[in-house]
């Protein structure tokens, strides 16, 4: 028997547990509202997507002005200035091989763009390439070509017939970087459409990181043979992994780039798929039958590109690498103190974001640790959703000392409650 009075079904959430859903009036900085007036320390960014804070002011205010002008616009052969504007922006951010910017509305359809780009791409070359190279526990997205290339488990096992298959190289994990090195030129070999790979650290996968060098020798091994390489910098972009992108520590330029959650600096969706000119080439024709045919209704938004230039500016004006660097340290000194406690294993480090596995027999995604975690931290006035025993903190770069040391007093208190 159903028994959630409220209509509304909230993802990633079994409402069968009956766990309560606290119901936000408003959001400023790094903390969250309800309408008396508790607040709650949001830790993870609302789902990793606000970076500068809640309700930027400079944010807020070019999508009320943007209001004012232009709300909607068909982007099928029509374009309006925040689009324009935004689009030459993140060229010029970018390395010069990237010269195309392919809008979307969410991270995992600027994945579904860069699968469909590969594959494209080939196909209107006349080369017969479509196998997709995937990494061990990645995580792309809930769609079904995102699912497709990401961990099989929990998250897609009933729409496996939906499923396209992949080939899986094995995560580079510490002292076997060699062994994934090799798969990857094994499979490499075989001529697949492209490879596709988080950079860095696995999001989902349970903030599993891997050094910037074995990422070089990945997009060296994926240029010896003529592999597209596609970064998803979805969760990782924006300055997360201690840069703006990920693949800056690496050096590294992929053929393809996806980018959304802090583009707008987390205040509306908006994604956008880069690629490199021959990519683009490869679709520009006379015949109607090479178009790249993708896309959404709201394609570009103008508000939505209204607030991602605003965050570009944030980002020309402001001292945001300055915090990103005091917040990378003050997460390392936390995670210190609780790097010796028999109950935290692997503590981990990428960046603004920290990460620790605790200690428990049901280790997982569904270990039954996870649910009790969230109630004890939505007790104590701070947002944490572990990903089952990893627990992870990432903020966004606005939050103050003491509202960090909160959140870390309250993983240190959950350890001897829980």
């Amino acid at each position: 028997m159903t028994t959630n009075p409220s209509p509304v079904w909230h993802p990633f959430t079994q409402h069968g547990l009956g766990d309560a859903i606290p119901l936000i009036s408003h959001a400023k900085d790094a903390k969250l509202y309800d309408t008396d007036g508790q607040s709650w320390i949001d830790a993870i960014s609302s789902w990793w997507v606000t970076t500068h804070g809640h309700a930027h002011p400079c944010i807020m205010a070019a999508i009320a002005r943007q209001t004012e002008k232009l709300d909607q616009l068909i982007f099928a052969g029509w374009t309006h200035e925040p689009a324009e504007s935004l689009a030459a922006e993140l060229i010029r951010i970018t390395p010069a091989p990237l010269t195309r910017v392919f809008f979307s509305d969410s991270g995992s359809t600027s994945v579904e763009v860069a699968l469909k780009m590969a594959l494209g791409y080939w196909y209107n070359i006349g080369e017969a390439r479509s196998r997709i190279l995937v990494l061990e526990h990645s995580y792309h997205g809930d769609t079904i070509g995102t699912m497709s290339v990401g961990e099989r488990g929990v998250y897609n096992r009933a729409w496996q017939p939906l499923l396209f298959d992949v080939d899986t190289i094995p995560f580079p994990r510490e002292g076997m970087e060699q062994a994934t090195l090799d798969a990857l030129d094994a499979a490499c070999a075989q001529k697949p459409a492209a490879f596709i790979v988080e950079p860095l650290i696995l999001g989902a996968g349970g903030m599993l990181i891997y050094p910037a060098w074995v990422l070089a020798e990945m997009r060296a091994i994926c240029a010896r043979h003529g592999v597209l390489l596609i970064a998803d910098e979805v969760m990782t972009g924006w300055g997360r992994t201690g840069t703006r992108f990920a693949c800056d520590q690496a050096g590294v330029i992929p053929d393809i780039v996806c980018l959304s959650k802090g583009l707008t600096g987390g205040s509306l969706p908006l994604a956008v798929t880069l690629c490199i000119e021959p990519v683009y080439e490869a679709h520009y024709s006379t015949d109607r039958a090479k178009t790249f045919y993708h896309s959404s209704s709201y394609t570009a938004n103008p508000i939505a590109c209204a607030a991602a230039n605003a965050n570009l500016q944030i980002w020309r004006d402001e001292p945001v690498q300055q915090r990103i660097d005091t917040l990378a340290d003050a997460q390392a000194a936390h995670l210190s103190l609780l790097s010796h406690d028999p109950r935290v294993a692997n503590p981990r480090r990428l960046g603004t974001i920290a990460a620790l596995d605790i200690v428990v027999a049901d280790s997982g995604y569904l270990s039954s640790l996870a649910p009790r975690l969230i109630a004890f931290h939505r007790d104590h006035g701070v947002l944490l959703r572990p990903l089952g025993n990893t627990v992870y903190v990432m903020p966004p770069y606005c939050i103050t000392p003491d509202e960090l040391a909160h959140v870390w007093d309250a993983i240190g208190a959950s350890l001897e409650a829980i």
